[in-house]
């Protein structure tokens, strides 16, 4: 009888043209399970990764059977700059990138990245939840990163391989730096000579001597194993490492609107559970790094490091919105 009567519809689907036809296609279409190429820099056990299993529960409760999240770990895709590229080009759909990494198509993005600017992770969060985080969102969307909500990976602080707690320790070092101007030209300000390295290459470029320094999160710094070959990490806190959870935007505008919804709201859930899990992460790590050598140290002459990095200020006021822009987001 099933069989009959799905033929007597096929029949009178043909006969009445697509009208009909259409929307058999569609649910046939939504019946199949797609696969979602997620890229994550960490492993299992990192909140990177951890965000994306969530992410991945919230939208099968909601769309049960529609989606599985195939997650690709520890790099295997790439470091931040080479998983945008693919995002770009379709061959991953979803991922977290710093903001600093997408700025070279966004560079408006750099406002977050600007040293000494923020107070703690709410000033943050006030920030991005306003209309610079709106604007921000609309000039991502525009070079086909679809924002899902904006993260926090914490606080970034200077990695050495030698004690270095004043600014002018630093004068002749190399220092790996994200491939972003802003970043080039914070370092370059205490007289370091940045290099450009992706992070996944780090470890090699600290242990064969390409670079001396660099500056991380304590959760990213225990990640990667950084106390091996820089052991020293003062804690400047000069950038809070902004995020977003973003996806590419040939996934997304294959989405009907209930599955973009359900998408944005697990994305908005899974942003929360993240910024929890990297506070977690980071005492956890802290732990990690000092029972393997590493050594925490505190600044000194802090006045120091915040007039060095002024000049940033200055100089990226005309592509960030202006110096009354970052004035107000200063006093947010």
């Amino acid at each position: 009888m099933e069989y009959l009567n799905r033929r007597m519809l096929l029949k009178t689907a043909t006969a009445t043209g697509t009208a009909l036809a259409a929307p058999a296609f569609v649910r046939t279409a939504a019946a199949r399970t797609t696969t979602i190429t997620v890229a994550s820099l960490l492993g299992d056990d990192k909140p990177e990764t951890r965000i994306w299993v969530k992410i991945g529960e919230l939208v099968e409760a909601k769309l049960p059977g529609q989606f599985k999240f195939n997650i690709v770990k520890n790099g295997a895709l790439g470091g931040e700059k080479e998983v945008a590229e693919g995002t770009r080009l379709g061959s991953i759909h979803a991922s977290l990138s710093t903001v600093s990494s997408l700025s070279g198509w966004v560079p408006e993005l750099q406002i977050l990245d600007l040293p000494f600017l923020f107070r703690d992770s709410d000033h943050v969060r006030k920030t991005v939840s306003g209309d610079v985080g709106s604007d921000l969102k609309s000039k991502l969307a525009a070079q086909n990163f679809v924002v899902g909500d904006f993260i926090n990976y914490g606080a970034r602080h200077l990695l050495t391989k030698e004690p270095v707690t004043r600014p002018e320790q630093l004068k002749g070092k190399k220092i790996r730096v994200i491939q972003s101007p802003l970043h080039t030209k914070l370092w370059s300000a205490f007289g370091t000579a940045p290099v450009g390295i992706p992070i996944t290459e780090t470890y090699n470029a600290l242990s064969t001597g390409v670079a001396d320094a660099m500056d991380l999160t304590k959760s990213a710094y225990a990640g990667f194993k950084l106390y091996e070959v820089v052991p020293y990490m003062t804690e400047t806190g000069h950038i809070w490492a902004s995020g977003v959870v973003f996806y590419a935007s040939g996934f997304w505008n294959q989405l009907n609107d209930e599955q973009k919804a359900v998408f944005q709201e697990a994305s908005r859930e899974g942003a929360a559970y993240f910024d929890e899990l990297i506070v977690e992460d980071e005492k956890a790590s802290v732990e990690q790094s000092l029972k393997n050598g590493g050594k925490l140290l505190k600044p000194e002459a802090f006045e120091e490091w915040q007039r060095g990095a002024q000049g940033v200020w200055q100089d990226f006021a005309p592509i960030v919105g202006g110096i009354d822009r970052i004035k107000a987001v200063q006093a947010g």
